[in-house]
């Protein structure tokens, strides 16, 4: 035995338009439609405005007010001046100032403004003489066209349609219910209107497509920086793992030999030492899987150990063949450093003068390493560029790096021009002095 159930018939296509119309004239134009909503100041960066002295600048910002004041202002005296016949001049300025209330309406509740005109334009119309633009004469055809324009400037583009069309359809609905002897015509403020409003959309559309353009060009932005910063602590991580790996296998060869030399050593004590061996081996497997994991497709495995302060000449070498007139000078007590530190000094210098070579060409540089107490200086000035400096294209990273290898290490860094015009890299990388072993008293 089958059961069939029958849901709910579907609506037609057009009913479904139809309510869809409904929905978005609702939310559009009556909901909310007298919620204070306050003009906001323009805004004082614009190409012309920016250039204005600071206190016009500051008032400039209310520019948009002001323009609707004064054709408020204009309104009155255009309604005062072209009234019914025989109207005194006392309800002459109160028509006057009923058609203008609804243009200073805009300035905080810019839909009920609209309304409010549509309200003013019936009362009025009914008080005027036939005119060509029956039912808005021409105080309250300025009033009514301002409206609209103000209104649309502050919303979105559908509400200008349904302004217009809601325009048109008043007009229409007077004159057929006032007959032939209120005889005029909706034409002038339909076109008038329709190009008004044209002008309002175009103008936001343009607004709205400029602040697309600018927040998906400030999200590529920003993730242009983080590529680059995991790309360059990605480079950082593949370099320390030689180091790592390195003291690591130091530590098992160590714990596997121990015990060899020592005369029969306790059974704890080798013990341990099988422990250290393993837990070594095991960190050096570890290590390999997050190398796998921070490798790039195109990544190959270098076939030397990773360079150090002691290969600072041969760097510097290839510097001056590359055209860039460099000097060394090391200051302090040399001694042996971390590996990591060598490594991470080596590099900020080689960008430091790969720098200095895309950016400044033809000038010269200089390189000062300093081992002082509790860590390692490092200074890289180079002077004004000589010539033209050709465009290259994908710089701008190096700085990056050379901040994040400083950072790991808890360094500070200073990076500007210098005071000769040209550009100045200084590091300081602290590094702990290794404790010394305690002398026999014997």
């Amino acid at each position: 035995m089958t059961q069939t159930t029958t849901g709910a018939t579907p609506r037609p296509p057009e009913l479904r338009l139809a309510s869809g119309l409904m929905q978005s004239l609702r939310d559009d134009m009556l909901t909310d439609a007298f919620a204070y909503r306050p003009l906001a100041p323009m805004r004082t960066d614009g190409p012309i405005v920016r250039r204005l002295p600071e206190r016009i600048r500051y008032r400039a910002a209310y520019l948009p007010h002001a323009a609707v004041v004064v054709t408020a202002f204009f309104v009155v005296l255009l309604a005062s001046t072209t009234g019914t016949v025989g109207m005194s001049p006392a309800p002459l300025t109160l028509a006057g100032l009923v058609a203008a209330a609804p243009v200073l309406m805009t300035l905080v509740r810019p839909m009920g403004a609209f309304w409010a005109e549509l309200a003013a334009t019936v009362v009025l119309s009914v008080l005027q003489d036939r005119i060509f633009t029956w039912p808005w004469s021409p105080g309250t055809f300025v009033a009514y066209l301002s409206v609209m324009v103000f209104v649309g400037l502050r919303t979105k583009p559908r509400v200008a349609g349904w302004m217009w069309v809601i325009t048109v359809l008043f007009g229409t609905a007077l004159q057929i219910l006032f007959g032939a002897d209120r005889a005029g015509s909706i034409a002038p403020m339909a076109f008038a209107s329709a190009v008004g409003l044209l002008l309002v959309t175009v103008r936001n559309t343009r607004r709205e497509a400029r602040q697309e353009v600018t927040a998906v060009l400030e999200v590529t932005a920003f993730e242009r920086d983080r590529r680059t910063l995991l790309e360059e602590r990605t480079t950082i991580a593949r370099e320390l793992h030689d180091v790592v790996a390195h003291h690591m296998s130091v530590v098992a060869i160590q714990a596997e030999a121990a015990p060899y030399r020592v005369k029969n050593p306790p059974p704890e004590l080798e013990a341990a030492f099988v422990t250290i061996r393993e837990n070594a081996v095991a960190a050096l497997t570890e290590l390999r899987r997050v190398l796998g994991v921070v490798r790039s497709a195109d990544y190959e495995a270098p076939d030397t150990p990773q360079p150090t302060l002691a290969s600072l000449d041969g760097l510097l070498t290839n510097v001056r063949e590359a055209g860039l007139s460099v000097e060394k000078t090391v200051t302090g007590a040399v001694r042996e450093l971390p590996q990591g530190v060598e490594l991470s000094a080596y590099r900020i210098i080689q960008e430091a003068l790969s720098n200095s070579l895309r950016h400044a060409p033809g000038s010269a540089a200089e390189v000062e390493v300093s081992y002082v107490l509790g860590g390692l200086g490092i200074r890289v000035v180079n002077g004004p560029a000589v010539g033209d400096v050709p465009p290259s294209p994908g710089a701008g990273h190096g700085i990056t790096g050379m901040r994040e290898r400083v950072a790991m290490l808890e360094g500070e860094m200073t990076a500007g021009e210098s005071p000769s015009g040209g550009y100045e890299v200084a590091v300081f990388i602290p590094v702990r002095s290794r404790p010394q072993p305690e002398e026999d008293p014997a």
